[in-house]
């Protein structure tokens, strides 16, 4: 070791013997630039290195180097690139790039010693690989000629990429790993080369590609074409790009297309977002939500803005339909429950249940609901159709499915009370009159509008279904005690109905004016006798306006009639029917035992009707085709109003396929205008009531409580109810001050303090 160490020394003092190495090491570098390695000594070349490097050489050694392969480049390569200039440029770089690092490798182990020691360990020098790379970048790729023309390869390639023509995708990456690789240091090629004029040009591009988008003034087109560039620049950017760069071109293409004209894109006039929802274009508008979602908040308020425009303008024009008769109430809500199933399919099949649009909807489904004033009395008109059609026209399950949209929608109300007085009257006509076609359908709706609603809110409900079952039970204990007893009620078979007073809202503590006719009046006596023997203290009022007959009617035909049968050798002189009337109908049918004819002023004289029942009931026996009216009308009006000198008689040309025959009731789908006074006069008093009681509730609870706070509070229990105006909620303390509930604080007026 040590005559080799005397050795070292006497050949790096030796001037002639360091030019030759140096030579040497330029010669070894040369011939691997030009692949000429076969003839190559790597252990003696690399002692070289080493020995200049373990003597100060190291310096002069850089520069030599550095030297060397800007010599090769300048003189070699660039003139080998030059000559492809118009001629297939990117192979004939992709080639001299993979030989050159091939060389660079070499280059690098040979001067690795250098690297450990004195480049490491000084400031301003590169490492071999990336010195090779800076001069790679600087004499070849940087020279003017050739960046231009690289640039303008690239950008073409692209060009023609994004116009639909097919292109060599694998050279635009070589490319563009070739100029990342030479981005060394603070030396950016990959983006002075390249990138930034891409970037610039693409801004150009998708500026230019948004006006003709706008010009073929197509949503669906827009939004479609805006996906598939972005999916098509991301899968670009992501094969040959930098990723920085990948983020970049995305960032133009959302902003040139979709962030500069969010508003104006859903503005458009053809195949709107409008046309998309009612078309059920699901995979359409789930690209528009993908879409819009990358702009997080704003593109999914607009998307919102628009999905919401659509559905309350809809929303509207179904009200208004209503409004003009175009559309009755049963109708109305059906298509409310299809705006919220179509509501349903769009956050599931295209907005990913979006959270956000999902709140949105409600709130225009609400919106809807309270744009119509009526909506409580719709959405009870419509479970009053579907409860009498019950299962002759739907499946059981069919229903219970409708129920539970019915009720979504019941529980968007502000104001569940005034369906609570609609839907409790609904009922009572549905249970009283028998037409709902199944009670275990009106004991499913009022469990589930117990779940949703609470048991408050379906007590009276509850108490209804009650009272019949507990009629049925009466009834059958006056059938065994008039059999029991040889109790003759004639030819009447009487069925009553035992209602608790203030549950049902047909009742009333006083008489109705009706005339019952002698033999059904009797029979309900010695019900009354009955009852009131076995419950002394109860009281019975007969409540005639929700009462039903069945009546036996003859009918006898008409004289030309009775000839047509004899040709026919048939002798059909009578026909029977069982008419199913209301009470009031009954009255005034029994009159025409004793009279062929009578005018509506005897008939309101006998019968002692209200004048608009007993108009409704005289319209419902005397109207449609001749041979199902009941009644004959005979009029000097002419009138559909009936007038006090109108006559009526038997109608002998009366005749049904069914033996069993239900004379309609004239009345209006929705109740009548003193119908709906009444019911919003018992609203407003029982708004007033708990209004009271939430009041003493709260102030019991607190004891003493600022003005604000109070209004708060309540506001905030009643909600599920109604909303309270500030007006009644300022009158019902005062109310309450004057009954002493409740006192202002001396020291403080607009305090409270609970006092009872």
């Amino acid at each position: 070791m040590e005559s080799s160490g005397a050795t070292y020394q006497k050949i790096i003092k030796d001037e002639d013997t360091v030019e030759l190495m140096c030579a040497r090491l330029k010669d070894a570098v040369c011939q691997i630039q030009n692949k000429n390695t076969s003839d190559l000594s790597f252990e003696e070349i690399y002692r070289y290195a080493f020995l200049m490097v373990y003597k100060q050489g190291s310096e002069r050694l850089y520069n030599d180097l550095r030297a060397t392969i800007e010599e090769h480049l300048v003189e070699n390569v660039r003139k080998d690139v030059l000559e492809s200039l118009h001629n297939n440029l990117l192979s004939k770089l992709s080639h001299i790039w993979v030989d050159y690092q091939t060389a660079l490798k070499l280059i690098c182990a040979i001067f690795a010693y250098m690297d450990r020691v004195f480049i490491a360990r000084n400031k301003g020098y590169e490492s071999v690989y990336n010195l090779g790379l800076i001069a790679f970048g600087d004499k070849i790729i940087r020279y003017s000629e050739i960046q231009n023309s690289l640039s303008d390869i690239l950008l073409n390639l692209i060009k023609d990429e994004r116009d639909g023509k097919v292109v060599d995708r694998a050279a635009i990456k070589n490319a563009c790993q070739m100029l990342m690789t030479l981005s060394v240091s603070s030396v950016s090629v990959y983006k002075d080369v390249f990138e930034q004029e891409f970037l610039d040009q693409s801004t150009l591009f998708y500026k230019l590609e948004s006006q003709k988008l706008f010009a073929e003034n197509d949503v669906n087109n827009y939004i479609k074409t805006t996906a598939a560039r972005i999916q098509e620049e991301t899968g670009r950017a992501s094969f040959c790009f930098d990723k920085s760069t990948e983020k970049s071109i995305v960032n133009i293409v959302e902003d040139e297309l979709l962030k500069k004209h969010l508003h104006a894109i859903v503005a458009m006039e053809k195949c709107t977002v409008g046309h998309m929802i009612k078309n059920k274009m699901t995979k359409d508008l789930a690209c528009m939500h993908k879409l819009f979602s990358r702009l997080e908040p704003e593109g999914i308020k607009v998307a919102i803005d628009t999905i919401s425009s659509y559905f309350r303008a809809y929303g509207r024009s179904l009200v208004g339909d209503v409004a003009v008769g175009k559309m009755n109430a049963v109708t109305l809500v059906q298509n409310l429950i299809n705006i919220k199933d179509e509501m349903d399919a769009l956050l599931k099949y295209s907005f990913k249940r979006n959270k956000t649009i999902k709140k949105a909807l409600l709130s225009d489904l609400e919106y809807i609901m309270h744009f119509n004033a009526k909506s409580p009395e719709h959405l009870s008109l419509f479970i009053d159709d579907k409860m009498k059609k019950g299962g002759k026209e739907m499946e059981e399950e069919e229903i219970a499915t409708v129920l539970d949209k019915t009720i979504d929608l019941i529980l968007l109300l502000k104001e569940t009370d005034v369906f609570e007085a609609h839907y409790k009257r609904h009922l009572s006509k549905r249970l009283l009159l028998r037409k709902s076609d199944c009670e275990d359908f009106e004991r499913i709706m009022i469990s589930k509008l117990t779940i949703a609603c609470g048991h408050d809110f379906t007590r009276h409900f509850q108490r209804m279904l009650e009272d019949l079952t507990l009629s049925t039970s009466i009834n059958a204990e006056f059938n065994s005690y008039i059999n029991k007893d040889s109790i003759s009620l004639g030819d009447v078979d009487l069925t009553v109905d035992v209602l608790t007073s203030g549950f049902w809202p047909t009742t009333t503590s006083s008489r109705i004016n009706c005339n019952i006719a002698p033999e059904p009046w009797k029979a309900f006596e010695i019900f009354r006798n009955f009852f009131l023997k076995t419950r002394a203290r109860r009281k019975l009022t007969l409540q005639p306006q929700m009462g039903s007959a069945f009546i036996s009617g003859e009918f006898y035909g008409s004289e030309a009639e009775s000839h047509r049968y004899e040709s026919e050798a048939v002798l059909k002189t009578k026909r029977r029917y069982i008419l199913i009337t209301s009470t009031y109908q009954m009255c005034i049918l029994m009159l025409f035992n004793d009279y062929k004819v009578m005018s509506c002023e005897e008939i309101q004289k006998k019968t002692d009707l209200p004048e608009s029942e007993l108009h409704a009931a005289l319209q419902s026996l005397s109207m449609g085709k001749l041979s199902q009216r009941i009644l004959v009308r005979k009029s000097k009006t002419n009138l559909k109003d009936i007038a006090a000198t109108d006559k009526f008689f038997v109608n002998d040309e009366f005749s049904s396929k069914f033996y069993r025959v239900r004379i309609q009731t004239v009345v209006a789908k929705e109740n009548s205008q003193s119908e709906r006074k009444k019911i919003n006069d018992n609203l407003n008093l029982q708004r007033k009531y708990e209004i009271d009681a939430a009041i003493v509730r709260i102030m019991k609870t607190r004891r003493s409580m600022d003005h604000n706070l109070l209004i708060s509070e309540l506001i905030s229990q009643l909600k599920s109810r109604f909303a309270p105006s500030p007006v009644m909620i300022k009158k019902q303390i005062e109310v309450l001050i004057d009954k002493e509930y409740i006192a202002r604080d001396t020291d403080n007026l607009k305090r409270y303090i609970y006092i009872a």
